[in-house]
C-alpha cells in the first residue's frame, strides 16, 4: 500500500478516520463562532448556575462539554452577540440598551470560562497551544457587531480591554461604521465602510483586535482589505459562487485574501451553505465551500466557523460539535493531506490572530495614538450646570448646556 507527502507514514493515506484522529489530536481545531452565550440569555437569562444548565452533563442543543470532547473541539470562539435594534434603524443617537447587554453578553462568557475547569480563557494567541496540551478548550470572545459599541470608538477600546478578541463590522444592520450585507441583498444601496469606519479599522489594528468581515456588504469587504494594516477574518462565512447569498464572499474578494493573508472560516448554516435548496445542505456541499476557497485563496486562507446555537436546524451530518471529525474526514476524502487539514484546523486562524497581535504591537511602539475620531452627527449631552472654563474660546465649541446655554 503507497504513501504519500503529507501524511502520517505509519497510517494508511484511505483511513480516514485515524488520520483525523492524529491530526486533531495533535493540532487543535478552533472554531470561530459559537452562540451558545445568547443561547444562554435566551434560556436562562444569563443564570449559568441554574441547575436546568447541565453543561457538564450535556444539554439538548449543539453545544456542551461532552459534545464539545466527542468534536475534538481545542478551541472556540464564543460570540457576545446581541441583535439589530430597529430604534435605530434611522438615528444613531436613539439610545439603546446594546452596549450594556454586550457587557451582559461578555460576562457571562467569562463566568462560563471560570466556571468549568474543561474551558481556559485566552486574552492572546500564545495562550491556545498550551490550553489544548492540558486538554482544554481554549475560550475567546467577538463581538457579532459594531452596532453593540454604540458608535464610540472607545468602546472598542474598552471590550478590548475586556477580552475581547475580534469585532465582526456589522451583523444584519448598517451601524455608523459600515454597510451590511443583508442592507444591500434588502435593495439597500452599498455604501462601504464609512469614514469613522476606516478610523474604527486602524483602531483595531493598532489594538491587535481583529477585523471579521463576515456580514458585511461586498464593497465594506473591498473597502476594509484595501486599507487595513492587518489580516482580516471572516468568522463564519462561505463562498458565494458556491452558494449565491449574500452572507457569502465573492471570489474577488476571496483573491484579495493572500495578499492580505486573512481567513474565511465555513460555516454550517443550511442556507449559506446551499441558498437553493437548504433542506439538503449536507457535509459534501461545505467541502464544495471549503475546496473552492482553496482553488481561489490557498489553503492558507481557510478555516471553520459553524455558527453552532444560533439557529435551530443545521446541515445535514454537522448537527452540533461533535461532528467535526466527521467533517475532517470528508475533506481528507477529496484528497487533502494531513498538512493541509492542520492549516482548516486552526493553523490558519493562530496565524492571523498572531499577526494581528505582532502588527498592534508594532503600531503602538511606533507610536500611534489611540484613535479619536467620533461621528460627526452625533449628539453630545451634558447638564444644566455651569461648568468652569477649561481654556479661552471654549464657549463657541464647547458641548452646549440643554438650555441652549454654553
Amino acid at each position: 500500500m503507497g504513501f504519500f507527502c503529507g501524511t502520517n507514514r505509519s497510517i494508511a493515506p484511505g483511513d480516514y478516520v485515524s488520520r483525523t484522529k492524529h491530526v486533531m489530536s495533535t493540532t487543535p481545531l478552533i472554531d470561530g463562532h459559537n452562540d451558545m452565550p445568547f443561547l444562554i440569555r435566551i434560556e436562562l437569562k444569563n443564570h449559568i448556575y441554574d441547575k436546568r444548565f447541565t453543561f457538564r452533563e450535556g444539554l439538548l442543543s449543539p453545544t456542551d462539554l461532552i459534545k464539545l470532547r466527542t468534536g475534538g473541539v481545542g478551541g472556540q470562539f464564543w460570540s457576545a452577540y446581541m441583535p439589530c435594534d430597529d430604534r435605530v434603524a434611522d438615528n444613531f443617537n436613539t439610545p439603546t440598551d446594546l452596549l450594556r447587554d454586550t457587557l451582559e453578553q461578555i460576562d457571562v462568557s467569562k463566568r462560563l470560562f471560570e466556571e468549568y475547569e474543561e474551558l481556559e480563557f485566552c486574552r492572546n494567541s500564545s495562550c491556545v497551544m498550551p490550553a489544548f496540551e492540558m486538554g482544554r478548550v481554549a475560550s475567546m470572545i467577538g463581538v457579532e457587531g459594531l452596532h453593540q459599541i454604540d458608535g464610540s470608538i472607545a468602546a472598542i477600546r474598552e471590550v478590548h480591554e475586556l477580552g475581547v478578541r475580534y469585532i465582526t463590522l456589522t451583523h444584519n444592520c448598517n451601524n455608523v461604521f459600515a454597510t451590511s450585507a443583508t442592507h444591500v441583498a434588502a435593495g439597500g444601496d452599498d455604501y462601504g465602510l464609512s469614514s469613522l469606519g476606516r478610523a474604527a479599522v486602524f483602531e483595531m489594528n493598532r489594538l491587535g483586535l481583529m477585523v471579521d468581515l463576515s456580514h458585511v456588504s461586498i464593497k465594506t469587504m473591498e473597502d476594509v482589505l484595501q486599507i487595513t494594516r492587518s489580516p482580516v477574518i471572516f468568522s463564519h462565512s462561505n463562498a458565494r459562487m458556491v452558494s449565491d447569498h449574500a452572507r457569502n464572499a465573492p471570489d474577488h474578494v476571496l483573491r484579495m485574501l493572500p495578499r492580505n493573508g486573512g481567513v474565511i472560516m465555513v460555516t454550517f448554516v443550511p442556507r449559506f451553505v446551499n441558498v437553493q435548496d437548504p433542506d439538503a445542505a449536507d457535509i459534501a456541499k461545505v467541502v464544495d465551500h471549503i475546496f473552492h476557497i482553496v482553488e481561489v485563496a490557498g489553503w492558507d486562507h481557510v478555516g471553520i466557523g459553524g455558527d453552532f446555537d444560533a439557529i435551530a436546524v443545521y446541515t445535514n451530518g454537522l448537527e452540533n460539535v461533535s461532528c467535526y471529525p466527521q467533517l475532517i474526514q470528508a475533506v481528507m476524502a477529496r484528497g487533502a493531506t494531513d498538512e493541509q487539514v492542520r492549516k482548516l484546523l486552526g493553523e490558519n486562524i493562530l496565524r492571523v490572530w498572531r499577526a494581528n497581535e505582532e502588527i498592534g504591537q508594532i503600531l503602538r511602539e511606533c507610536g500611534e495614538k489611540p484613535w479619536e475620531d467620533v461621528w460627526e452627527h452625533r449628539t453630545w449631552r451634558r447638564s444644566n450646570l455651569v461648568a468652569p472654563q477649561m481654556f479661552l474660546g471654549s464657549e463657541k465649541t464647547r458641548i452646549r448646556r440643554p438650555n441652549g446655554l454654553p
